[in-house]
């Protein structure tokens, strides 16, 4: 079997916010060193810019919120940053997480989202807090929406807007054998 086909596994490196700050200012070589890893251009993009800075302003209001926010995605077992996930922060006074991932470029279409996706909720469901993980996806990003497929999720509301259009909000138990409420 070649190693394409095979399942993928990934793990999480923290980016603080001194990391996230080094990127949302375009600091590429200060974001890697701060998180440890070789971190892609993508890093630096024009959306990356924005989130990480939105992160990092974030951690600076809530500093509690850093064990929940994005992380670099790293492939198991060679060790490349494949891209970013985690939580849009802590659970809400309901029990509600919310997901996100996005893989760079150069690595879609591998089974990466799907191996966040995986381990993000494992996370969940580890958490006594978290009853419910969310996703919000654009209507137009058929490859998030595939990669979602096949976890248990359900589609429980629409939302849009003028910028970003159509999205769908989708929502799973944190622990499967657990309704939604």
């Amino acid at each position: 079997m070649s190693n394409e086909l095979l399942p993928k596994r990934v793990r999480f490196v923290k980016l603080n916010a001194q990391a996230l700050r080094a990127l949302a200012d375009g600091d590429l070589a200060g974001g890697s060193a701060e998180a440890g890893v070789a971190l892609d251009e993508y890093f630096v993009s024009d959306r990356a810019r924005w989130i990480f800075g939105y992160r990092a302003d974030q951690l600076t209001k809530d500093p509690s919120a850093a064990r929940w926010t994005t992380r670099a995605a790293v492939s198991e077992p060679d060790g490349t940053v494949i891209g970013d996930a985690g939580f849009h922060g802590p659970p809400n006074e309901a029990g509600v997480v919310e997901i996100g991932y996005s893989v760079v470029s150069a690595h879609r279409r591998r089974g990466y989202a799907r191996a966040m996706l995986t381990a993000l909720l494992a996370r969940a469901a580890e958490e006594p807090d978290v009853r419910t993980v969310r996703a919000t996806i654009r209507s137009d990003n058929a490859a998030s929406l595939a990669a979602l497929a096949g976890f248990g999720f359900a589609r429980v509301a629409e939302q849009g807007n003028e910028t970003d259009g159509i999205s769908f909000v989708f929502e799973r138990p944190a622990n499967p054998s657990q309704p939604l409420l």
